[in-house]
Parts: C-alpha cells; sequence; structure tokens
C-alpha cells in the first residue's frame, strides 16, 4: 500500500512507546510534509544520540558525557540519594521540585518472568556511593517487580550504615476502596498514620 520506505518509517515509528498503527501513519506523514532541512537536523540528531548521551558513571541518569548536573550540583544535598527504576523517574521527581538530593537509576526492575536479575540491574555502583551517604530512599513503583526490587535493595542495603526509607504508596485523593488492587490497600494500611487533630 505505501512506499517501501515509507512502510519502514512507519515500522520504526511503532517501536517507540505508546505508538500504535494509526499514531506511526499520522507521525510519518508530519515528517514527510518537513522541509528537507528539517529533516536533515532530525536524522542527524538521531545519528548522534547514542554517541552524545551516556550514563552518567556516577548515579546513571543520563548525561551528556562525564557527570550529570545533578550529581555535579553542589547545592544538592550530596548525603540522600534517591533510587528509581528508570531516568524518566528522575524527571518525574524534578518536576515535583520537592526533593533536592542526589538520584541513583537502576535501569530497571528485577523480573524473573522477564529475565532481569539484580545482577542486570545499576546496583553494584550505589554501593559504591554509600561511603557519604546517610539516607537511601527507595522509589520504585509498587508492582510486584517494584516490590521485589524493593525489598532486595532494603536487605542488601541494611548490611550499610545508612537510614533506608521508602517513599508512602496508598489510595490517591477521591479514590474508592473497592476500587483499589490488594498491593495498594496493603500499602495503605502499612503506611497509616495518626489523624491530625
Amino acid at each position: 500500500m505505501y512506499p517501501e520506505s515509507f512502510a519502514r518509517l512507519i515500522n520504526y515509528l511503532k517501536h517507540l512507546p505508546g505508538v500504535g498503527e494509526k499514531s506511526a501513519q499520522r507521525y510519518a506523514f508530519a515528517l514527510l510534509a518537513e522541509d528537507e532541512d528539517y529533516l536533515k537536523a532530525f536524522g542527524e540528531t538521531l545519528e548522534k544520540i547514542k554517541e552524545d548521551i551516556a550514563p552518567c558513571p556516577n548515579c546513571g541518569f543520563i548525561s551528556q558525557k562525564g557527570h550529570c548536573p545533578i550529581c555535579d550540583d553542589v547545592m544538592r544535598d550530596h548525603e540522600s540519594i534517591m533510587v528509581v527504576s528508570y531516568d524518566q523517574d528522575v524527571i518525574a521527581m524534578e518536576k515535583t521540585n520537592t526533593y533536592h538530593g542526589l538520584y541513583h537509576v537502576l535501569h530497571g526492575v528485577i523480573s524473573s518472568s522477564k529475565g532481569v536479575y539484580p545482577e542486570d540491574l545499576n546496583i553494584e555502583s550505589l554501593l559504591n556511593r554509600l561511603d557519604s551517604t546517610k539516607e537511601i530512599i527507595i522509589a520504585i513503583s509498587p508492582t510486584i517487580d517494584g516490590e521485589t526490587t524493593a525489598l532486595y535493595l532494603d536487605k542488601l542495603l541494611k548490611r550499610h550504615d545508612v537510614l533506608v526509607t521508602r517513599i508512602a504508596h496508598g489510595l490517591p485523593m477521591g479514590a474508592s476502596l473497592d476500587y483499589a488492587d490488594e498491593l495498594t490497600l496493603i500499602q495503605a494500611l502499612r503506611n497509616r498514620k495518626k489523624m491530625e487533630d
């Protein structure tokens, strides 16, 4: 139906998260409508992305070679490290403007069903950062694999002289108990606190 090169572009676009057949077609037509200078610059950016962007050797967050700006920021709290699963989690947390410590990106979660084990994650370098760290905050999504990863890290970090905390999970405001999944209810109960007067 489509010319071969156009169909190939659609197939590449479909590999992106959340992009189905129709979205891929729409993006392909949008790219086709762009001028040559834009497409050339876009193509060069795609070609160089793996050359220019690499994980920070300290925390694993994306960086343009060398340490990321967060690790290099002397104004941040260097005694606190928040452990997250993915680079996107750092961006989400930074948008809240409430946390001012450092991060550590695992690049995934433990999942035996997907063949991802502790040695496949960025855990070893976390242990190398504990000397000047007072608190490790585990901020991993409360999925089954996330819980497995959090429990593994907690057990591993208890061997070191560092406070390990976990961000609270539970019911969001306005949620109904009967629509909440079991894991959410368990976490909501565990993280309960005294009612304020």
